[in-house]
């Protein structure tokens, strides 16, 4: 194993997430890192996803640790090695999943020029509703324009744990996010989330890495919580994406929720949403006559 302990050992604090970029998450269900990985190591990878140097997945095994399929499995393909060990990504991984992550499985996404059907809209968790989440890294080693397609992503979508089948009658949704970007794109999002892979128009192939990661630690205030005290940070809570329609105040709970579990504040609450729910008469002190 070379370098089995890199992920074992906190990053610097400077690359953590901050709370602000937390609470985008929390709304939206994904955080997207624009040309984050250099293109001296985009060329390199993409040479390695085009040639087949990944291995395929193993799937999913108890207990194999990142470093385990960083160092041994992708020892064949040193450039997407260089990309996992950023200390960037590294960061953004703590920040979501602890720095000792276990490995669950990866993917190499790979649609042909001219492929002009997009792929039905899923969930990659079908039956996952733990409070505790996965994640899952979206690679993008080369340009992406609109015409090759990328990936579809509908923000705010992740607490809606549905069968993958449930939303494959939908083509599109009021506020959806495809990933156009250059060369370097991350892209980190909540396993819940919902997405698509889009139709390839162009004569080129296209390309994506995606990794899925679970927590083995306690999911709690694990990204920088410098900014945790400003008011301004959570502004994001609050945002209405649209295509739920009048269920804006639903998706409120669960961000409230959400937030509750990663800082560890069962107080935490935006205009009594939640608190009003959890007024039960069974819970208040008897009245003394």
């Amino acid at each position: 194993m070379i370098n089995g302990s890199i992920f074992t050992q906190p990053v610097d604090r400077q690359h953590l997430l901050t709370t602000r970029q937390m609470a985008r998450f929390a709304a939206d269900g994904f955080l997207l890192f624009d040309r984050l990985v250099p293109d001296r190591i985009n060329e390199s990878a993409v040479a390695e996803l085009r040639d087949g140097r990944i291995r395929r997945g193993r799937g999913y095994q108890p207990e194999t640790s990142m470093a385990e399929f960083v160092d041994d499995h992708l020892v064949d393909a040193p450039a997407i090695q260089s990309v996992l060990r950023m200390p960037e990504i590294r960061g953004i991984i703590q920040s979501m999943v602890g720095c000792e992550p276990l490995y669950d499985h990866h993917a190499i996404h790979t649609v042909e020029g001219g492929k002009e059907k997009a792929q039905h809209w899923h969930a990659d968790a079908i039956i996952d509703t733990r409070m505790h989440f996965d994640v899952q890294l979206f690679y993008y080693p080369h340009d992406t324009p609109r015409e090759m397609g990328g990936t579809m992503f509908l923000p705010g979508s992740q607490f809606r744990r549905i069968n993958e089948s449930d939303i494959a009658v939908h083509q599109n949704f009021l506020n959806q996010k495809p990933i156009v970007c250059k060369a370097g794109t991350v892209v980190v999002g909540h396993h819940g989330i919902w997405h698509c892979a889009q139709p390839n128009l162009t004569g080129r192939t296209r390309y994506m890495l995606k990794v899925r990661m679970n927590p083995a630690v306690r999911q709690l205030k694990l990204w920088n919580t410098d900014d945790l005290d400003d008011p301004d940070a959570l502004g994001p809570l609050g945002e209405n994406h649209g295509w739920y329609g009048n269920e804006h105040r639903i998706e409120c709970v669960n961000r409230i929720k959400f937030w509750r579990f990663i800082v560890g504040d069962e107080g935490f609450d935006m205009h009594r949403w939640l608190t009003r729910l959890e007024n039960m008469p069974e819970t208040l002190a008897p009245t003394v006559a």
